[in-house]
């Protein structure tokens, strides 16, 4: 059910890279079909919102109910049970914890010749969350409004707008608006797929546009975000999700084979690996994964996934182990090792790390407080989890004084003249022969002069 392979050998790279090749790529046919969408959106606003929710989603969807109104919310908050609501609270307090640790704030500084530096921190004016609808709005994501709203609403953003596609009757999965509700979401729209993402990019009548899109979506939505990056902000490019296990002898084979399979439950691309040093181990593994699918309601979509993506590479050492994992570079790294912490250091390359037995990766995917929404193939070379920052516009401030200008203002004429662009040396330059006095008369002049006269007494 799941390869066990030999690494270093020519089946385990054809296997990684099989592993490569399920970055999102692009389709040309696909993406002039999501371009379609947004230009529909851009031009016919609600209009072509409500056509594609009716086409795909909910057939007698009425106009003038994309809005998910306070009194539907309110309705759903008294549907769901106070278990639900306590367990959500805690959540959201861990997710808090975690999140408010990456504000950032406005900072300046002075130097003693008088320049003032600094960078002014503000919230993005609104931001939009995309939330899948989950198999019919049957399963609700959850988890993803709370991880997706959450830094939002610590960064300071005001305006948090939420698109989902409603169910066949129009409805939105109670749990969804509770949860809603709970992290303090502005508005609810029933939208999906790529015409919900450009809503929430251009702006129609029901929908205000927003300056930042995150979360989770199908191919559509993905290419949706990728294809308005730079018309507002996104968070990334998500692809199918991956878990990569590092095992040595201590490691419980039940264990690994379940956090495996946790993972290529999402769909039949995910992608889910352990590397470990004990050949019998890998085979323990195997043994475990075939026994426990066989009881999992979605067992024939995990199967799948492992049949295509999942493996087990037994190598050398754990050195080895590392070296293989920071080149694949996961979404999600579970070390299953006798001393866990001795080797965070040797981590490069991962979107979240879970250390020892009792740390599965749903534990952060709910409860623990770090972010889930995370770089996936290979994009932890160079990305990062969702957070705060991702809410945040930075503004730097400059102000020079007479005697910092006087002193740099040379070497800024000299770099802008060696990249060809005379006017950029020319605005600096003019500054110089006023303060020197060139071509000013009166009292201006005088004024240059004494000030050219003190910044000089003063340059060290």
């Amino acid at each position: 059910m799941i390869d066990i392979i030999t690494y270093p050998s020519n089946e385990a790279e054809l296997k990684i890279s099989a592993i490569a090749r399920r970055r999102p790529g692009a389709d040309p046919a696909l993406e002039a079909r999501v371009l379609e969408i947004i230009g529909a959106v851009k031009a016919e606003g609600d209009a072509a919102v409500l056509r594609y929710t009716r086409r795909f989603d909910a057939p007698g969807l009425e106009e003038g109910r994309l809005r998910v109104s306070d009194e539907e919310i309110d309705a759903a908050c008294g549907e769901v049970d106070s278990d639900f609501v306590s367990i959500i609270r805690t959540a959201i307090r861990n997710i808090e914890d975690f999140h408010r640790q990456q504000m950032r704030y406005s900072h300046f500084m002075t130097k003693p010749d008088g320049t003032f530096l600094g960078q002014i921190v503000r919230p993005v004016r609104a931001a939009g969350i995309y939330i899948p609808g989950g198999q019919g709005g049957e399963t609700p994501l959850i988890s993803s409004v709370l991880m997706n709203t959450i830094p939002a609403r610590i960064a300071g953003v005001r305006d948090i707008a939420m698109v989902t596609p409603p169910r066949k009757d129009g409805s939105i999965n109670p749990y969804l608006l509770a949860a809603a509700r709970e992290v303090g979401v502005s508005r609810i729209y029933r939208a999906g797929s790529a015409w919900g993402v450009a809503a929430l990019a251009y702006g129609t009548k029901s929908i205000p546009p927003v300056d930042v899109i995150v979360g989770p979506g199908n191919i559509y939505v993905a290419l949706a975000k990728k294809l308005l990056s730079g018309e507002v902000g996104i968070d990334m490019i998500a692809g199918p999700s991956e878990i990569l296990v590092l095992a040595d002898s201590s490691a419980s084979a039940d264990y690994i084979a379940a956090d495996l399979i946790s993972q290529a439950e999402h769909d039949s691309m995910a992608c889910a690996i352990c590397i470990t040093t004990e050949e019998s181990l890998a085979g323990n593994i195997s043994l475990s994964v075939s026994r426990q699918l066989t009881s999992l309601p979605r067992g024939e979509t995990a199967a799948a996934s492992l049949d295509r993506y999942g493996a087990v590479f037994v190598v050398q050492s754990v050195d080895a182990a590392f070296a293989l994992a920071n080149r694949i570079a996961p979404e999600h790294l579970e070390l299953h090792l006798k001393d866990p912490l001795s080797w965070l250091g040797r981590i490069e390359n991962a979107g979240a790390v879970f250390i020892g037995d009792h740390t599965p990766e749903p534990v952060g995917d709910y409860f623990a407080g770090p972010n889930h929404v995370l770089p996936t193939a290979g994009a932890a070379r160079f990305a990062s989890a969702l957070g705060v920052d991702d809410f945040l516009k930075k503004t730097n401030v400059i102000a020079y004084s007479r005697a910092a200008f006087d002193r740099d203002a040379p070497s800024i004429i000299r770099l802008a003249e060696l990249e060809g662009l005379m006017a950029h040396a020319e605005s600096v330059r003019i500054r110089l022969k006023k303060g020197s006095g060139e071509g000013e008369t009166g009292s201006g002049e005088r004024e240059g002069r004494s000030e050219k006269r003190e910044a000089v007494s003063h340059d060290p």
